[in-house]
């Protein structure tokens, strides 16, 4: 099957080569000259014969829209657009309806697998018509995991992004767990080595999995994590999934506070705990730390 990629970053460039290496027709591009087949959208679209697919793998908010603005004015009726970045679910309607205008189809696909899904394929959430993802399912085989697993129709327009937001808000959640127990091994005057009670969990445990693995090599690599700042970010999916709870009164002990977590790991000097530490001060007289 022939397929246009625009993006072709960690992400999509290995995507690219998965899916050649499955014998499918890839034209890439990026306005990273170095690493695109084409020049410019337009010549990726000319190079593609109808009906055309296109995946869009650029990050959300603007970058997207914009993407998905001029594909539209460069397909035909019978064209299917697949937006597959960190879209929130909320943009997916917009765009198939602005994309519907030409007779263009829309499938939003959450992708997770990372810098190894090369190998290890990747695990995709796509949203949209019955008949849009049947005709994408070459690609679709081609790109998720081998087996059964790994691949999943969650629903209408939407609910791809839905479904990968919510997954990521557990990833949330398990990280922080295991950071927890790390540092508190790592406090223990009971523990000697904290890298090997990791790698020993990799084999029957309930807490067994993929995020347990990669634990175990950055410990390998580097046993007191000396070499990394406290530092997280979030990609905005965490943020999302805690606003959906509130909208839908739905409790999320774990996923909010692994979150405000992350926003903590921020601030060099916590406003918050100057607070706590002067009101100890103020009732209790509890000594401080000058700054």
């Amino acid at each position: 099957m022939q397929l246009g990629l625009v993006g072709l970053g960690k992400m999509g460039g290995n995507m690219r080569e998965r899916l050649r290496r499955a014998g499918h027709d890839v034209v890439g591009y990026d306005r990273n000259a170095e690493i695109s087949d084409v020049a410019s959208l337009a010549e990726m679209v000319q190079k593609l014969a109808a009906p055309r697919a296109v995946w869009v793998m650029v990050p959300h908010g603007d970058p997207t829209r914009q993407t998905v603005e001029e594909l539209r004015e460069l397909l035909d009726d019978g064209d299917i657009v697949i937006d597959g970045g960190n879209s929130r679910f909320t943009e997916d309607e917009a765009n198939a309806a602005h994309l519907a205008t030409k007779g263009i189809g829309y499938i939003d696909a959450g992708v997770s697998g990372g810098v190894w899904g090369l190998e290890n394929g990747y695990a995709l959430m796509v949203g949209g018509s019955d008949a849009d993802v049947a005709r994408l399912m070459p690609i679709f085989e081609a790109l998720k995991p081998a087996g059964d697993s790994g691949f999943v129709h969650a629903g209408k327009v939407g609910a791809g992004h839905y479904a990968k937001m919510v997954h990521n808000g557990i990833e949330y959640g398990l990280m922080h767990a295991y950071a927890e127990g790390y540092e508190l091994l790592a406090a223990s005057e009971h523990v000697t080595n904290v890298p090997e009670v990791f790698a020993s969990w990799r084999e029957g445990t309930v807490v067994r999995s993929w995020l347990l693995d990669l634990l175990v090599n950055a410990l390998q690599e580097d046993p007191e994590l000396a070499g990394i700042k406290g530092y997280a970010a979030d990609s905005g999916e965490g943020r999302w999934t805690v606003e959906e709870a509130i909208r839908l009164g739905v409790p999320l002990h774990v996923i909010s506070a692994s979150l405000f977590a992350r926003f903590a790991s921020r601030q060099d000097d916590s406003p918050a705990m100057k607070a706590v530490a002067a009101l100890r001060n103020q009732f209790g007289g509890h000594a401080v730390k000058s700054s």
